[in-house]
């Protein structure tokens, strides 16, 4: 059988299965799998709030066993030597449980791991912040980030305003928690002093209580920050009961609300309980908490992916896709008055959250509708309107925000900030956005918005041809992007931007002929590669040769076949964590990249190549 035949039959089959995975309301749930912080958490939350939902928390706590690593730790990707702070999570939330004894064998060897990584002092600054609110560790006697930011103008450059939308959610109740320095203890609350391997901290940890405000002008302002804080997160509780749909911020959410008084059986605390475990999800071994599902990121990524591979717009998997899409564009509000449609966001149930990548990637989805039927257009021509406007004034385009001050992540000294707190422009961010302006609106360096976006990308390249990619991993994610996305607009092969990438892809090539990046890139700032190829990162990079090479390449074809052979025998290559949040504690197995991506890659290779075999 010729290549092309091979690649049609491949093809043919993850359409298939594709359709087979789609809901009845058109959306595709594949699952957003991360660490165990979301199951560990979430037992915590339970035990907190004697919601005993044991048939839940077993599930969790045998998800949680069956993700330990022999060596007694939690991994966030197959070669992490083990997270000291998600084994501290994972260990705390299994004592929380009741179900699992501190003599239980794993957790003897969990223990040995925490004291010998630097114990409970080690860990991130959010786990601190976790064990914390439960009496475990000590709250610091200064909070770095204090709650008088709420009282300051919007126009200000520290307004709490200033942060990425994302980290505002999470921001408005940790600045009230950190403020009180709430904590909260019941017959649940397990003992993990031993854990401490500072004898002088741990003495520290013991004592609870601080010295409240007692300058009037103080405690009037924080009485005021507090009620900001109460009232941003009241606004951005989402119809399924999650502070924006996130876990995470949902989490904080119910602490602080607690902390103002809230009982533990109003409906807001309860709505938020209902709306997390909504994000349950069964897998083949285990049930998972999702941060956040990302329901319309696959669902419109995969009804393109279909598209490119000539499944035609009558087919009800398309159609239907794009009207479940179509329904959750956002609306544009200011003064509480609508003013028209813009973006999308990440998850069903995010109303007030639109980014610039889920909104490219639904108008890619319906771009071709969009020529046939009114409503589509009318949709499409605001989703475009909208990406037009977020651009920055550097020329990139960034996730949530729109010129975000650089400036904030020189105050605030705290672990992690600068990759959550500010919102800058990005290799991913830029060319995917490029790569829909070229290859769906048609177009071209002409333009003087596509210019300063190619601007951008080639001013920010780095020396060893490569672009650091934000929400993948890594390297070669952010390459991908932007020389996709310069090809589409009209760059030539030959320009030395695209020649020095290209070099580098080139290099970094597996010995099994593939391509493979470890999680570790976006720790270390700089590629690290795996000592294995996976499914995704190859895809990402054929796709980036043959957007570059006018005839199919050894290269090329060596990755088509690995692509076409790996997918026959699902394994690590397609398990690798490829999706990045927050680095060196967040990443993301995203299930339906190992459809998506290699059927683009496939699609491309035959649209291109097809008289080549």
């Amino acid at each position: 059988m010729v290549l092309s035949e091979q690649i049609r039959a491949e093809m043919d089959g993850l359409i298939d299965k594709i359709k087979l995975d789609q809901s009845d309301d058109g959306s595709w749930r594949y699952c957003f799998e991360s660490g165990p912080m979301t199951d560990a958490y979430m037992i915590i939350i339970l035990r907190t709030l004697e919601y005993n939902d044991e048939d839940l928390i077993k599930t969790l706590v045998n998800r949680l066993l069956i993700k330990q690593d022999s060596s007694g730790a939690w991994k966030l990707f197959d070669d992490d030597s083990g997270n000291l702070s998600v084994t501290v999570e994972a260990y705390t939330a299994l004592l929380f449980s009741g179900y699992i004894e501190i003599s239980n064998e794993k957790m003897k060897k969990a223990e040995e791991f925490i004291r010998q990584n630097g114990g409970l002092e080690s860990v991130h600054v959010s786990t601190k912040f976790m064990l914390a609110l439960h009496e475990l560790y000590p709250w610091p006697s200064f909070f770095p980030i204090p709650l008088l930011l709420m009282n300051v103008p919007k126009s200000f450059p520290l307004s709490f305003y200033k942060f990425s939308s994302y980290v505002r959610f999470h921001f408005a109740p940790l600045l009230i928690l950190g403020h009180k320095k709430f904590t909260t203890k019941n017959k649940w609350t397990p003992t993990i002093q031993h854990l401490f391997t500072n004898n002088k901290l741990k003495k520290i940890s013991k004592k609870r209580r601080f010295p409240a405000f007692k300058i009037p002008f103080i405690k009037t302002f924080s009485k005021i920050g507090i009620k900001k804080a109460e009232e941003y997160i009241i606004q951005n509780i989402e119809r399924d009961g999650t502070l924006s749909s996130y876990a995470s911020a949902t989490f904080i959410a119910i602490y602080a609300l607690l902390s103002l008084g809230y009982e533990v059986t109003s409906p807001v605390i309860q709505n938020a309980v209902l709306g997390i475990k909504s994000f349950l999800f069964e897998l083949d071994d285990s049930h998972h908490i999702q941060n956040s599902p990302s329901t319309i990121w696959d669902t419109a990524l995969t009804s393109y992916a279909l598209q490119e591979a000539d499944v035609p717009l009558n087919d009800e998997a398309i159609r239907s896709s794009a009207n479940y899409l179509l329904s959750l564009q956002l609306k544009i509000v200011e003064n509480n008055s609508t003013i028209g449609l813009g973006g999308w966001g990440f998850s069903d149930s995010n109303t007030q959250n639109p980014d610039v990548d889920d909104t490219q990637a639904v108008l890619r989805a319906t771009t071709t509708l969009s020529l046939i039927d009114d409503d589509y257009r009318k949709s499409w021509n605001a989703g475009v309107k909208w990406l037009f406007e977020m651009q920055n004034k550097d020329g990139g385009w960034a996730s949530f925000e729109k010129n975000s001050s650089k400036y904030l992540k020189l105050i605030f000294p705290i672990q992690n900030f600068v990759d959550t707190a500010i919102d800058p422009s990005t290799a991913d961010l830029t060319g995917r956005t490029i790569e829909f302006l070229g290859s769906k609106l048609k177009l071209n360096m002409n333009h003087p918005r596509i210019e300063d976006g190619v601007d951008w990308l080639v001013n920010n390249q780095n020396e060893d041809g490569s672009w650091y990619g934000r929400w993948g991993i890594s390297y070669i994610y952010g390459t991908w992007a932007a020389i996709t996305g310069m090809k589409a607009v009209g760059i030539p092969s030959n320009h030395p931007s695209i020649q020095k990438a290209n070099s580098w892809l080139l290099n970094i090539k597996q010995l099994d002929g593939g391509w493979g990046e470890s999680c570790k890139s976006d720790i270390e700032r700089k590629y690290i590669p795996l000592s294995f190829s996976t499914v995704v990162h190859t895809s990402w990079v054929i796709d980036t040769l043959i957007s570059i090479n006018d005839y199919p390449t050894s290269e090329i074809d060596e990755g088509i076949l690995n692509i076409l052979n790996w997918l026959k025998t699902p394994d690590k290559r397609m398990t690798y964590p490829t999706g990045g949040g927050l680095p060196g504690h967040f990443y993301i197995n995203y299930h339906s990249y190992h459809s998506i991506w290699p059927l683009l890659t496939l699609s491309h290779y035959l649209k291109k190549y097809k008289t080549s075999d």
